[in-house]
């Protein structure tokens, strides 16, 4: 429960968060940080569980024939990165409290952090990798409101959609290869798929898998060549640039690398992949932060850098470098969340983060000064900090590999980096806080108060620990870590700021030699770095999307004329024609099975379906009396139903039609009565052509089906547990709210959707052309002198109470007997639709006392709810539950959970229904009130 607690934390934070957002600010940061403390604190209660071996683990059915469970765990990989998130997600919720400005919606802010962090928590915490994939996704979504929170800036609406594109791209490539991987490895449980490694590498899929999954890794961590939505999104706020870049978003595709390494590893096409793209994306990042000139796009790029370092590292496919690459990213939590507080708070103090107008800093603001000093000495990878160790490593490892048989190459480029790094790193320190002082046309800068310096000054001790006290503090945190991304026993470590004179070290000291050097010169050398043309990749990808844009509006003109009849045409054609490709395939031969002689009704009822069917055709433009044949063929159909034995479809059947038929009389109100032809005889007779062959291949399909003997299936199996298993008789409703519920909870949300789309469509139908159009049709018109006839309307006033309790009492029964929620439902629709039709919609909207949105918005959640429900009690989600209770006078009687789930199914249906009718009204009033506004006075 702990684990479960972990995970949903973040998100109880959220709804509390939207449930106070009019409270103060005060109370927000108390609700933020009491879910990221509580979760530290279940966390660090379990660490030695973790560390031991003993990995704490849980696991829910949720649906489980796919293969996707509700399975958490804690190993060491997750335990590191979960407190991480946790850790740095609770300073940095105190820094936003002193860092945001007042007035800030400081609710809608902390919000989505929280929901950040959960979706981090929950891809850390994941055994499932399609669990981890929905976490996943969610870190996008997330990130694009974080990066986007400004949403009057322009520069960050950008940088939303250009990180949620990116990263959103990379995670429908990840998708594909974790189901790819589940089924080379033959599950989606992750500690099953790390032992399969030679299942999945012997695997045809593997270059496939490897490379789809690299994508989504490389997307997310901002790998070359798909780094530039990473200097974007420092559109967000500074508190979320801390997050993203220290312990969450950027970090998922190193754990994802970490997380999969002993499946994927090991191999030449993932030491070639992995190893030159991090090395490219680790000289191409501190290359650029070199000479930039904004605080936060310089801590942006060497981001950029230090993640090329940790997948280079995890590339090696080596025990050490995993240990050095675990290490680092530890050491680069500490620093870089530090140095992004630290210029969040000279921009907070200045007003201006440019490095240009910026210097002196130390004397003015010494406090700041010290804390920026420290985590930039641990960024350039000095001594006594943890950087300077995590880089010896790093250095070290490069010194022992070969690329394309070249054994100086990656020392070489490594040494490079570290070099460019050292300099971007002592230039940020050095320019901005000693020197010649250039704050004169900015705002007088102080140290801040304590919400702003207390959080970067834990973590730039936290960098300097590392390196005093490297064994102690994470030495056995990383070790553990480190077995876990091998999937092997915990590697030698041994973590110190003093191994001897070795090339490592030489390479070090070198590499900031050459830094202090290269700073000694550099403006010579940025001048000549902005005479070389460089790509612009915002320029790209603008360039890119728009090209994109532009030819799929040329495919949809082509493709999606307005016509519904070649929609319709090409729909039926395609699917026509798989049929048949299926029938020539395979074949649909009729079986032996006896038939049963038609009886005289039957044969009459068949006659009059056909009769109407073909008077619907003839008829098709005079639209009120094709309603009509219309609803001959529903009644012919429900006649049916009851002949065969099918008692809740004949109900439901009946039931639709009536509804049908009355929300389509009054759109008819809304058309002309005599509409024009709109096809031309051939166009008639090829649409003709396709119906015929279509009718004709259902018809002979549903002969050979019924025709064939009958073979044991999944009804029985509905037959034989409707009462034991689901509680009820009524093998349809069983199935409906138990056996496929899920089916119907998609169902009801498509229902929604649908509910949703009509408002949508309809609401504009009053104004414009669309509105011009219905004035002239009602001009036309001869309404009825007596609008709302006295009879009519008195008659459905006395219906409306009986019509509620027939609806109650079908609902209420439809577990055992025929009914259910969706034909109570309907029901109720029925008796509420009566009163429109009778006493128009002025008077019945005025009495009414709920809207249609909120209706389907209830229903949804109802339904959803009753599946979440289970899940608390160990079930699988949607499991229902029953049992049968006496009462004195009422006697024995059932309650079932399914009950709950049907009260959300009836709640969707009349809330669309009702959608529906409500617009369709709403037209003809705004219309009918448009024509006395154009008439003259």
């Amino acid at each position: 429960m702990i684990l479960l607690f972990l995970l949903l934390a973040p998100f109880v934070a959220v709804v509390a968060l939207m449930a106070t957002r009019d409270a103060s600010r005060r109370l927000h940061v108390t609700i933020a940080a009491a879910a990221s403390a509580g979760g530290l604190a279940a966390l660090l209660s379990q660490a030695g569980a973790a560390l031991s071996g003993r990995m704490p683990m849980v696991t829910i059915a949720w649906l489980p024939t796919l293969g996707l469970d509700l399975a958490l765990w804690l190993d060491p990989l997750a335990l590191l990165f979960a407190g991480l998130i946790l850790g740095i997600g609770l300073l940095v919720v105190v820094y936003a409290h002193g860092y945001l400005k007042p007035g800030e919606p400081t609710a809608r802010f902390l919000s989505f952090l929280m929901l950040f962090q959960g979706a981090m928590v929950g891809i850390a915490l994941s055994r499932n990798v399609l669990l981890m994939l929905v976490f996943w996704e969610m870190t996008s979504l997330a990130s694009f409101l974080l990066i986007g929170f400004w949403r009057d800036k322009a520069e960050a609406r950008q940088g939303a959609r250009m990180a949620l594109t990116v990263t959103g791209g990379g995670g429908l490539a990840l998708i594909a290869g974790m189901v790819l991987l589940g089924k080379a490895a033959g599950s989606y449980d992750l500690a099953t798929i790390l032992t399969r490694a030679d299942a999945v590498q012997a695997s045809p899929l593997y270059p496939a898998i490897l490379i789809l999954v690299l994508a989504g890794a490389f997307t997310k961590s901002a790998q070359f060549p798909f780094h530039f939505w990473l200097p974007h999104a420092m559109a967000a706020p500074t508190p979320v640039s801390a997050y993203l870049h220290s312990a969450t978003m950027v970090k998922a595709g190193v754990f994802l690398l970490a997380r999969l390494w002993p499946v994927l590893a090991g191999t030449e096409w993932w030491f070639g992949i992995v190893t030159v793209a991090g090395l490219a994306t680790m000289l191409f990042g501190a290359g650029v932060a070199l000479f930039r000139h904004d605080l936060k796009a310089i801590l942006a790029y060497s981001t950029i850098s230090q993640l090329g370092l940790m997948v280079m590292l995890l590339g090696f496919g080596t025990g050490a470098a995993v240990s050095a690459a675990v290490f680092h990213i530890v050491n680069h939590a500490a620093f870089k969340a530090a140095l992004f507080m630290h210029a969040g708070i000279v921009d907070h103090e200045t007003g201006t983060r440019d490095l240009r107008r910026l210097g002196g800093l130390a004397a003015i603001m010494p406090l700041t000064a010290t804390l920026g000093v420290l985590a930039a000495a641990a960024m350039a990878g000095l001594p006594p900090l943890g950087g300077f160790i995590s880089k010896e490593m790093m250095l070290e490892e490069s010194a022992h590999t070969l690329l394309a048989g070249q054994a100086l190459l990656v020392p070489m480029l490594a040494t490079l980096a570290a070099l460019l790094s050292a300099a971007y790193s002592l230039r940020y320190a050095v320019a901005l806080h000693f020197g010649e002082r250039r704050t004169g046309d900015v705002a007088a800068p102080h140290d801040p108060g304590v919400l702003l310096l207390a959080p970067p000054a834990m973590l730039a001790m936290l960098a300097l620990g590392l390196g005093l006290l490297p064994m102690t503090l994470a030495g056995p945190l990383v070790a553990a870590a480190s077995a876990a991304v091998t999937g092997g026993a915990a590697p030698d470590l041994h973590l110190a700021l003093w191994h001897g004179i070795n090339p490592a070290l030489l390479m070090s000291a070198g590499a900031v030699a050459a830094a202090v050097l290269l700073l000694a010169c550099y403006r010579p050398v940025a001048a000549l770095a902005a005479r070389v043309p460089a790509p612009d990749a915002k320029r790209l990808f603008d360039a890119a999307i728009a090209r994109l844009v532009a030819t799929l509006r040329r495919l949809s003109g082509a493709l999606h004329v307005a016509s519904l009849q070649r929609y319709l045409a090409v729909l039926f054609a395609v699917a026509l024609t798989l049929g048949i490709e299926a029938a020539v395939r395979h074949g649909i031969a009729a079986g032996d099975r006896p038939t049963t002689s038609a009886s005289p009704v039957a044969i009459v009822a068949w006659f009059a379906l056909v009769a109407a069917t073909v008077a619907v055709v003839a008829a098709d433009r005079r639209r009120y009396l094709a309603l009509i044949f219309i609803s001959v063929i529903g009644l012919v159909m429900a006649l049916a139903f009851i002949h065969l034995s099918a008692p809740d479809l004949a109900l439901t059947q009946i039931a639709v039609e009536v509804v049908t038929i009355l929300l389509m009389l009054l759109a008819l109100h809304l058309l002309p009565g005599r509409p024009p032809r709109l096809s031309a005889p051939p166009r008639r007779l090829h649409d003709g052509a396709i119906a015929a062959a279509g009718g004709l291949g259902v018809g002979w399909l549903a002969w050979a089906m019924m025709t064939r003997p009958e073979r044991p299936g999944i009804s029985r199996f509905h037959w034989d547990n409707s009462y034991s298993g689901g509680g009820g008789t009524n093998v349809v409703n069983v199935t409906l709210v138990d056996f496929r519920a899920f089916d119907t909870l998609g169902e009801i949300i498509v229902l929604g959707i649908a509910g949703l789309a009509i408002y949508a469509l309809l609401e504009p139908a009053a104004r414009g052309v669309a509105g011009r159009r219905l004035r002239e049709w009602r001009s036309n018109d001869r309404h009825s002198p007596e609008r709302h006839p006295m009879m009519f309307v008195m008659a459905t006033r006395l219906l409306l109470p009986l019509a509620l309790l027939v609806g109650s009492y079908v609902f209420l029964r439809g577990h055992n007997q025929p009914g259910g929620g969706f034909i109570a439902a309907l029901i109720f629709s029925i008796a509420i639709l009566l009163q429109y039709l009778a006493s128009g919609f002025d008077w019945t909207d005025q009495r009414r006392k709920f809207g249609e949105h909120a209706l389907i918005g209830a229903g949804v959640l109802i339904a959803a709810a009753t599946g979440l429900g289970s899940l608390v009690f160990g079930a699988p989600f949607l499991s229902s539950s029953f049992g049968y209770f006496h009462l004195p006078l009422i006697g024995e009687f059932e309650l079932a959970t399914a009950m709950l789930f049907d009260l959300g199914v009836a709640c969707v249906v009349m809330g669309a229904v009702l959608m529906a009718l409500a617009q369709l009204a709403q037209i003809a009033q705004r219309a009918a009130k448009a024509e006395a506004a154009e008439e003259p006075s």
